[in-house]
C-alpha cells in the first residue's frame, strides 16, 4: 500500500481537462484497510434526518443546526454546547411537526431577534411552514413555546425542496428564495409583507421553470454588488448548473436572466459547492452527479459567464455522489474535497475526502476514508471546527440506517512544536 504523510490512501482518477489521456478518467482501487474517523452523534431520536443548515442562533460564536426528519415528520434545532461537550448529544428542541419535510433552515423572519425556522415539505404535503421561535431566549429549547403555521399560498402547489433566506427587494425584512421538484417545479421568491407574521400576505414570484432543485446558493456572480442565485437542477431537459442574475432591488419582480454554467441535460447533478478550488481569486463550482463523477466547473473570468468543464472520477467502493464541501482538511495549505454519497450499500463508503500534491487540475487526487462502510444515504456535508482543536471536522446526517445527525472528528493533531502529525481513529 502506498503511504502519504503517514496516511493510508486511495488513488483517484484524474481531473478531465479537454481530455484525460484517451477516453474517460480511470477508476482507481479502494484499499479496504483505510481507517474511518470517529463519529459523534448529535441526535438519532427520529427517522430520516435530511440536511444540516447552520446559523449561530444564540450569538455565542458557535454554529447551531436545523434539521428536518423526513420519515419522522419533526423539525429540530440543535444548539452547539461548546467544545468541551461537543462529543455528546447536543441540546435540542422540536420546533414543529409536519409531513414530508425535505429541508429546514434558521431565519429571523419577523425581525424580533429570535431565529425562527422555515421547513420545506414535498410528497403529499406540498407546503412551506414557518416555525415561530419564542422571543424569550430562555424559552428557546421549550417545544411548547414554538408556534407552527403553513404559508397559505404555498400549500398544494409544489413539492418544496429548499429555501434560501434572501433580502430580495430591501423592504419588510428577509424574503425567501425557494425551489421545488416534479410537476410545476420552479425557482422563485416569496416577498415578505409589511408584517411578516401575516403569512397570508406573502407573495410568490416565479423566476425559473425547474425539474428538481437541489441547491440554492447566494453569491455575487457578476461583481455588480448584489447577490445572485446559483442553483443545481437535477431533472428534465434543462437540468444542470446555472445562475440567475439579480436585476436589482428596484426590478426584483421582473425576469432574472438565466446563465448556464454546465451539465445541461448531461448529468443528474446533486448538491453543489461554490468555492475557489484552484485559488485564483474566482469562485468555481463543484457538484457530484448521481453516478461516479464529481463535476468541476472552473471559472475563467469575473463575469460569471465563462467556465471550463472538468471531471474527477470517483473510485470503486463508494455509493453515488450526493454532496461536496471544500476546505483544508490536513492543514497543508491546499484545499481538499469532502464528498458524501447515497446508495452506499454492501460495505461501500459514504463519506470520504480527497487531496492533491501540487495542483487541483492534476491527475493525482488521493482519497482518504472518513465514514467507512457504516451508513447508506448521506446528505449535505459541512466543514466546521466543532471541537475547537484547529482542524476542520465533517458534519452531516444519514437517512436510511437512522444514524441521524452527527459529525466526524478530524484525527489530525498539531503538536506543540508546530509540526503536523496524524493519528487515525
Amino acid at each position: 500500500m502506498r503511504m502519504r504523510r503517514g496516511v493510508a490512501f486511495i488513488a483517484f482518477g484524474c481531473v478531465l481537462l479537454a481530455s484525460c489521456g484517451d477516453g474517460a478518467p480511470p477508476r482507481a482501487e479502494v484499499f479496504p484497510d483505510a481507517k474511518s474517523w470517529a463519529r459523534h452523534t448529535i441526535d438519532s431520536s427520529s427517522r430520516g434526518a435530511d440536511g444540516v443548515r447552520l446559523l449561530d442562533v444564540n450569538a455565542d460564536g458557535l454554529l447551531d443546526i436545523a434539521t428536518g426528519w423526513e420519515q419522522g415528520g419533526v423539525i429540530r434545532g440543535y444548539l452547539h454546547p461548546g467544545p468541551e461537550a461537543v462529543q455528546a448529544e447536543w441540546p435540542a428542541v422540536t420546533v414543529g411537526q409536519v409531513g414530508d419535510p425535505e429541508d429546514a433552515v434558521f431565519v429571523d423572519l419577523d425581525g424580533d431577534g429570535a431565529a425562527d425556522v422555515v421547513s420545506s415539505c414535498e410528497g403529499k404535503t406540498k407546503a412551506l411552514f414557518v416555525h415561530w421561535a419564542p422571543a424569550d431566549a430562555d424559552s428557546y429549547l421549550d417545544s411548547k413555546a414554538w408556534e407552527t403555521a403553513a404559508l397559505p399560498a404555498s400549500e398544494g402547489e409544489q413539492q418544496w425542496m429548499f429555501v434560501l433566506p434572501f433580502d430580495v427587494d430591501g423592504k419588510n425584512g428577509i424574503d425567501l428564495i425557494a425551489g421545488s421538484k416534479n410537476d410545476g417545479a420552479q425557482i422563485g421568491w416569496w416577498e415578505s409583507p409589511e408584517n411578516p407574521r401575516d403569512l397570508a400576505g406573502w407573495k410568490w414570484h416565479p423566476l425559473y421553470e425547474a425539474g428538481w432543485i437541489m441547491s440554492l446558493v447566494a453569491s455575487d456572480m457578476d461583481g455588480d454588488g448584489d447577490q445572485d442565485i446559483v442553483a443545481s437542477d437535477r431533472k428534465d431537459s434543462q437540468r444542470g448548473v446555472l445562475w440567475l442574475e439579480n436585476p436589482g432591488r428596484e426590478k426584483a419582480d421582473s425576469a432574472w436572466p438565466v446563465h448556464r454554467i454546465g451539465a445541461v441535460d448531461q448529468h443528474e447533478v446533486m448538491f453543489l459547492a461554490l468555492t475557489d478550488l484552484d485559488q485564483d481569486g474566482l469562485d468555481d463550482v463543484l457538484v457530484p452527479d448521481r453516478s461516479d463523477l464529481l463535476l468541476y466547473y472552473r471559472r475563467t473570468d469575473a463575469s460569471g459567464r465563462s467556465w471550463q468543464a472538468h471531471e474527477i472520477r470517483l473510485p470503486d467502493g463508494i455509493g453515488t455522489g450526493k454532496s461536496v464541501a471544500v476546505g483544508d482538511i490536513d492543514l497543508d495549505g491546499r484545499l481538499d474535497i469532502v464528498f458524501s454519497c447515497e446508495r452506499a450499500r454492501e460495505e461501500k463508503h459514504g463519506v470520504m475526502w480527497m487531496s492533491y500534491e501540487s495542483s487541483s487540475l492534476e491527475r493525482g487526487w488521493t482519497g482518504h476514508a472518513i465514514s467507512g462502510p457504516k451508513g447508506t444515504k448521506y446528505d449535505l456535508v459541512e466543514l466546521i471546527d466543532l471541537d475547537g482543536d484547529g482542524d476542520l471536522d465533517v458534519l452531516t446526517c444519514e437517512e436510511v440506517e437512522n444514524l441521524g445527525v452527527f459529525w466526524y472528528e478530524n484525527p489530525l493533531r498539531r503538536p506543540r512544536d508546530g509540526r503536523k502529525s496524524r493519528s487515525e481513529g
